[in-house]
């Protein structure tokens, strides 16, 4: 702890038991000497969207291990945050987590799709794509997909698009959704 910081590695030790009992893994962890006073963040995510009331509760909690270790008593800023939505999407469980959400994607074979993801099983995921007035549900093998990134909604999706993407109670109730 030269910088009076603990590294990165400490940090994600210290608080990732603690991250884990309230259903959160910590993603990354960002440690900036050059901010004024330093900042710490950190990023986590779980199978439930981090809300403002799970941030501070994470917050107080990181805040009394930080703050109990040797060495600690230079002031730092703490902040826990989801990864948001310019995190692309890499593994089954990124997947998981968006279930519902809009999605683009770019496939190996450099086709591209927009879509709702749907349920993730195995190496598999069902995106809702638009065919004709319709929806219909193509499933696409991870392995495929070269990108795919969330994309931001400013309106409701559509009940059928929601209900065959097997989400329609997630279209309801994101108001304290935080970072995302």
């Amino acid at each position: 702890m030269a910088t009076g910081l603990p590294s990165q590695t400490l940090v994600i030790e210290l608080l990732g038991s603690e991250f884990a009992r309230a259903g959160y893994e910590i993603e990354d962890v960002v440690i900036d000497t050059r901010a004024r006073p330093p900042r710490i963040t950190v990023i986590a995510d779980g199978d439930t969207a981090l809300d403002l009331d799970t941030i501070a509760t994470l917050s107080r909690s990181a805040s009394a291990l930080l703050d109990g270790l040797d060495g600690a008593g230079d002031p730092y800023v703490l902040e826990i945050s989801s990864p948001g939505v310019e995190r692309p999407l890499t593994s089954a469980k990124h997947f998981r987590r968006a279930r519902g959400r809009k999605v683009e994607l770019a496939l190996h074979d450099g086709s591209r799709l927009t879509g709702r993801v749907g349920e993730t099983a195995g190496d598999t995921v069902r995106l809702v794509v638009r065919q004709g007035r319709d929806w219909a549900v193509r499933e696409i093998p991870l392995s495929e997909i070269m990108k795919a990134v969330v994309q931001v909604e400013f309106s409701s999706p559509a009940r059928a698009e929601l209900e065959l993407a097997g989400s329609a109670e997630m279209g309801r109730g994101r108001g304290k959704e935080a970072g995302a």
